[in-house]
C-alpha cells in the first residue's frame, strides 16, 4: 500500500472513531415500509425517537428501536464517564437501501407463473451531539478570526 493511500485510510478510520452509529442488514421488510418509520425519527432528541418508536404501530418500528439502543450503547462505549443527559444527542441520520429480493413463484391461473420479489433492506442510523456540533462551530468560527 502506497503511503498516501495509507494516510488517507488511517484518516478515515480515526473520523469512523469519531461517528456514533448502528446497521442492521438484511431486515425482512420492505425498505418502503422501513423508510416511513425512519422518517418519524430523523432529526429528533434521542429520548422522543424512543417515545415514537416505542408507541408507532408499525412492525418496523420495534427494529429501528432496538437499532437506536444500539445506537446508544455504541456512543456510551466511545463516551465512557460522558452523561448523556448533558451531550443532548440527536438522531442525526437515518437512511434505508434496499438489500437483497428473494424472487419467488406464485402460481397463476391457466399453467401461468407470477412472479414475488420479496424485499429486504439495510438501515444505518448516525448519532450526534448536539453539544459537540456547539463546540465544532465555535472552533470554526475562532479559527476565521
Amino acid at each position: 500500500m502506497g503511503s498516501r493511500k495509507k494516510l488517507k485510510a488511517e484518516e478515515r478510520k480515526e473520523e469512523r472513531k469519531k461517528k456514533f452509529f448502528a446497521i442492521l442488514k438484511n431486515v425482512p421488510t420492505s425498505p418502503r415500509k422501513m423508510r416511513l418509520v425512519a422518517d418519524l425519527i430523523r432529526g429528533k432528541d434521542v429520548n422522543r425517537a424512543l417515545d415514537l418508536l416505542r408507541f408507532a404501530r408499525k412492525e418496523a418500528a420495534g427494529r429501528v428501536e432496538k437499532l437506536l439502543l444500539s445506537a446508544i450503547a455504541n456512543w456510551q462505549n466511545k463516551n465512557e464517564g460522558v452523561r448523556i443527559e448533558d451531550s443532548e444527542l440527536f438522531v442525526k441520520e437515518v437512511f434505508v437501501d434496499s438489500g437483497t429480493i428473494l424472487k419467488r413463484i406464485q402460481p397463476a391461473p391457466q399453467g401461468r407463473a407470477h412472479r414475488i420479489h420479496k424485499r429486504s433492506n439495510h438501515v444505518t442510523l448516525i448519532l450526534g451531539s448536539r453539544v459537540l456540533e456547539n463546540m465544532k462551530k465555535e472552533v470554526m468560527v475562532e479559527q476565521d478570526k
